[in-house]
């Protein structure tokens, strides 16, 4: 991984999570908010980025973040379905 800093912040008005390798944009989570839920339905790592461990970073600030606004999450994403099954500790967020 790049000793670059990696920052993710959330992007309220499109509804995802963005994550930045320095001061470039290289992948987001996305979700749609249904109530007191999350769907957390699109994950995207720019092909540059690929193959350096970014989504673990993203979806893990992603789900902090929900968890601490006080939301459910729906991982209809693989890779946040993946990330959740590998990490139990975010399956009581699972609505």
């Amino acid at each position: 991984m790049s000793t670059e800093s990696i920052s993710v912040t959330h992007d309220v008005d499109a509804s995802r999570y963005v994550l930045q390798l320095g001061d470039v944009v290289a992948g987001y989570a996305a979700y749609v908010q249904l109530g007191q839920v999350r769907d957390f339905n699109h994950t995207v790592i720019d092909p540059a980025f690929r193959g350096r461990g970014l989504s673990s970073p993203l979806i893990s600030a992603a789900l902090d973040a929900t968890r601490a606004e006080g939301f459910g999450v729906l991982p209809s994403c693989s890779a946040v379905e993946g990330f959740i099954a590998k990490n139990p500790e975010y399956a009581d967020l699972v609505r």
